[in-house]
């Protein structure tokens, strides 16, 4: 007589059944989609697609000279600029200029002495660091640097991927590069060169670092 009860029960149940169900489904399978997607933003092999090209300097764009004849303070352009540090600006032209020296259309006073122009002052050529952030930007935007950005690039993974592929142009990269991120630091607090903490080059995570992701993996 129990089996004709239970079937009677399951009978008058089974909407309910069928919705619990549907819901511990629902759950688990947005909690392995949730996973799956930390898995790959943390994961060295994601790579993220831009949706349009990277616009670099042209030559038209770079001043090949500073001849104080040549160089005027156009009133016509406006210039983004930096704001990062307390005292120092550098332009999207490349100019590095003391912020009491900006004019208003944002730009540096090229006439002004103390402006430099794709200024590597404090910069280590050989990893392509710098100490002053107005600087690394600066010497990030020389024209032949292009070679080494691409190459920055190319090494960049995971999150930072993703990041990198919203820039727009080479001042754009070149403001984002130079500010320090993880590849700079050594155990998250403590920086690799303390001298050289901006970096427009390629940069590798410390030997710490890939230690401590090998054995999180």
């Amino acid at each position: 007589m129990w089996p004709a009860a239970l079937t009677r029960l399951l009978k008058r149940r089974l909407p309910h059944i069928i919705l619990v169900v549907l819901f511990f489904v629902y759950v688990i399978t947005k909690f392995l989609k949730r996973n799956s997607h930390g898995h790959i933003l943390e994961s060295d092999d994601f790579t993220a697609e831009r949706t349009k090209p990277l616009k670099w300097r042209t030559n038209e764009e770079h001043l090949l000279s500073l001849n104080e004849e040549t160089l005027t303070n156009r009133p016509d352009i406006e210039c983004r600029n930096s704001v990062q540090g307390p005292y120092l600006i550098v332009d999207e032209r490349g100019f590095v200029c003391d912020e009491f020296y900006m004019l208003e259309n944002g730009c540096c006073d090229v006439k002004h002495y103390a402006t430099k122009y794709y200024t590597c002052e404090s910069c280590d050529p050989a990893t392509h660091c710098c100490g002053i952030y107005e600087y690394c930007v600066s010497c990030c935007l020389h024209p032949e640097k292009r070679t080494i950005l691409e190459l920055a690039l190319e090494v960049i993974k995971a999150r930072q991927a993703m990041v990198y592929a919203q820039v727009e142009d080479q001042y754009e990269l070149c403001m984002m590069k130079c500010r320090t991120n993880s590849h700079s630091v050594e155990h998250e607090n403590r920086y690799r060169d303390p001298q050289h903490r901006f970096c427009y080059g390629p940069t590798y995570a410390h030997e710490s670092q890939i230690e401590v992701s090998a054995m999180g993996s």
